[in-house]
């Protein structure tokens, strides 16, 4: 995306609650998210510039753990042209996981898959990424070619640095920064967690979520700007990428909140630098088409 002046969000969701039901909605805190969103809603919501780009592509991640909501996911791609990729969902200890990620790739939509996640946060085994079963699924994704989008929680750290090292050729992005636990101001643990595993070449970091972590109602730029300067200079800019996790940044401000936010944190890059975080990472490590972008800013 070098002569393209947009903006890529590397994170959002979609779902409509009439086909398929959010359990994780019923939880205290989320009302408002408790009713269906889609890309037209994100179109509508995402109307401030950052560093004078406005949105262009995205990236729809997955909500739930089902193969048909990542099929659902996948021919929405195909008919949006804002969504530019697809991190899907499939059971990493199934022994047909291979076959899963075949049908997936052949079906309508099938070319935007580009990474698959698991909410480890919710797994309590402490060596879930280490189990034989998922290793053996997270193989998969590399012979495919696909990536593995890693959502942790701060404490679990340790066996996602054991998966960088097990798989250093597998493409890892660190989903909302690892959720650094900025409300409770305890950033320790969790830097030390980062530089690990920023210390592996093949990790990306999604800047993300990360107001969700904060206080929502009194954050500010300055309780987001510490973790900022640990990413900052953990991975450098051209291993970080923009995500919004709309509409679950809602919660805290939303997408324009967000985005200017980022756009204060940007101030004093460079104009690569800029490009990288807001762009290029994400064009790269997901593969995106600058053809199907190139002329389609979608605000």
């Amino acid at each position: 995306m070098s002569d393209a002046q947009g903006v890529v969000d590397a994170h959002h969701h979609v779902w409509d609650l009439d086909i398929r039901p959010q359990s994780w909605l019923d939880e205290p805190g989320h009302e408002p998210l408790r009713r269906s969103f889609g890309t037209d809603d994100l179109r509508t919501a995402a109307t401030r510039p950052i560093a004078g780009r406005r949105l262009e592509c995205t990236v729809l991640v997955q909500c739930v753990a089902s193969v048909g909501e990542t099929r659902e996911f996948l021919a929405l791609a195909d008919s949006d042209p804002l969504i530019g990729a697809v991190v899907g969902w499939a059971d990493l200890t199934s022994p047909a996981i291979g076959d899963v990620l075949d049908a997936m790739r052949a079906g309508p939509g099938g070319t935007y898959l580009r990474a698959v996640r698991h909410l480890v946060q919710g797994e309590s085994d402490p060596a879930w990424l280490q189990r034989p079963s998922v290793e053996r699924g997270l193989r998969a994704l590399g012979e495919r070619g696909l990536g593995y989008d890693l959502l942790i929680r701060d404490h679990q750290f340790p066996q996602a640095i054991r998966l960088a090292e097990r798989l250093p050729s597998l493409p890892l992005v660190l989903n909302h920064a690892g959720k650094p636990p900025i409300a409770r101001r305890d950033l320790g643990d969790w830097e030390r967690g980062v530089r690990r595993l920023a210390a592996h070449p093949q990790v990306r970091c999604k800047v993300s979520g990360l107001i969700t972590e904060a206080d929502h109602e009194k954050w500010t730029v300055d309780d987001i700007r510490p973790v900022w300067e640990v990413l900052l200079t953990s991975f450098g800019p051209d291993r970080l990428m923009f995500g919004s996790d709309w509409p679950v940044s809602v919660l805290a401000g939303g997408w324009n909140r967000w985005a200017a936010t980022v756009g204060e944190l940007l101030d004093g890059c460079s104009a690569a630098e800029t490009e990288a975080v807001l762009a290029g990472t994400a064009t790269t490590f997901y593969g995106l088409d600058p053809d199907r972008r190139k002329g389609r800013t979608a605000c």
